[in-house]
């Protein structure tokens, strides 16, 4: 391995720079990360509720299918022929028996088997496929998948450990206070571009200290601030983790009668809370490699993360509630959800400065960046930390060989 892929003396307490700024470590980071054992999430699995219904999601920067068969089994293929490679679906989401390629029309059914090949046997006596063609060695290509309480994750291993065991005690509790079982529903959608590598993005919600600074808004209305009752969990060899928060609701105090003053909600439900869970009014759960699982106030999402290039990555949000609750309940979880979303009052704060950060990360080389709030790796009782952060690196390093 080159000098240029090493890392610096300090450990995960210094990021280098080639990281987030080299084209030749995202490829690689593909290849060791996302094409080998990881669970990568891909869909809920209310969102193909009946048979041939899919959605298109994505591993890594390969597309793919999630699509239920005809006895109801969730599968993942990845979006394309087997014959020239052309992306067989190219909505969003319907409703297919059959898959079929717009280039040629090979047909492939929804347990991912080549059903259709037209003119295979030529015209007239003349043409066809060859001898040597044998449609069983054509199907799609299909991933591995499983699922928890209506979440679903792909990979491209057969050789993965459960997503129990995958996630680990710690995290798990946390997983499945939120996903208990209960039949889940969506209730929106939103996609944006990030400007930054997918690693900002991830390390962004495994920063607690931005959070109590960057964010104004949370720390007016007491919502998220570094004052208040925390607990930063991370798994054991650092693959994910839990930033948890107890919101006070009480406004910020400051030095100016005119500022207390000033800065108030025109419309207070934007914030309010009915409590669901036994602690905390705020979760932040990150899901090794990418996705980051959201817990705050009442809004309940799924942000996943495509890595695109080493300077950009696509955010898909995935609105949900729960399929029997009050509809008071959803409605508020709807109105938080344009809070939190693409273009609400703490995302747009964060697509600003990961951009910011990405355009300085490029224009230096040798640059390390500096993580040093707290001690360790591991979990802690307060929120000015990069304990989170240290764990995710410590184990990136393992698995790039860095």
């Amino acid at each position: 391995m080159s000098e240029f892929y090493g890392w610096p003396d300090a450990g995960a307490r210094r990021l280098p720079q080639h990281i987030y700024a080299d084209k030749d470590n995202f490829q690689r980071e593909l290849d060791a990360i996302f094409f080998a054992d990881s669970w990568n999430y891909v869909a809920l699995s209310c969102e193909v509720p009946e048979p041939g219904d899919y959605i298109l999601s994505s591993v890594g920067n390969v597309g793919v299918i999630v699509s239920r068969d005809r006895k109801g089994t969730i599968r993942v293929f990845v979006n394309r022929c087997t014959h020239r490679g052309a992306r067989l679906c190219e909505k969003r989401k319907g409703n297919n028996k059959l898959f079929t390629c717009p280039y040629h029309e090979w047909r492939f059914n929804l347990e991912g088997r080549l059903v259709g090949v037209p003119l295979s046997q030529g015209v007239k006596g003349k043409g066809g496929m060859s001898p040597q063609f044998d449609p069983q060695n054509h199907g799609l290509k299909q991933l591995n998948v499983c699922e928890r309480h209506g979440v679903v994750f792909a990979s491209f291993s057969n050789d993965m450990v459960p997503l129990e065991t995958y996630l680990g005690p710690k995290i798990l509790r946390y997983f499945d206070r939120v996903c208990d079982g209960r039949p889940l529903k969506v209730i929106g959608k939103h996609k944006h571009v990030v400007a930054g590598n997918w690693k900002l993005q991830i390390e962004n919600v495994k920063d607690t200290v931005h959070a109590a600074i960057l964010h104004s808004f949370f720390t007016l209305f007491g919502i998220w601030r570094s004052d208040q009752e925390t607990e930063i969990v991370v798994e054991d060899k650092g693959m994910h983790s839990v930033l948890a928060s107890t919101a006070t609701f009480s406004k910020q105090q400051t030095h100016s009668e005119e500022a207390d003053s000033e800065f108030s909600l025109l419309d207070p439900s934007l914030i309010a809370h009915e409590a669901e869970f036994s602690h905390a009014t705020g979760a932040v759960m990150t899901i090794w490699p990418n996705l980051i699982f959201l817990q705050q106030l009442n809004c309940l999402v799924m942000r996943h993360v495509e890595p695109v290039s080493h300077d950009k990555c696509v955010k898909t949000w995935t609105f949900f509630a729960y399929e029997d609750e009050d509809p008071a309940l959803t409605a508020r979880r709807v109105k938080q959800a344009n809070l939190l979303g693409a273009s609400g009052l703490v995302t747009i704060d964060d697509n600003e400065i990961l951009a910011s950060c990405q355009v300085g990360l490029q224009q230096q080389s040798q640059f390390e960046c500096a993580i040093e709030y707290g001690e360790g790796s591991s979990d802690c009782d307060h929120m000015v930390s990069e304990s989170a952060i240290r764990g995710f690196y410590n184990y990136y390093r393992q698995v790039m060989e860095l």
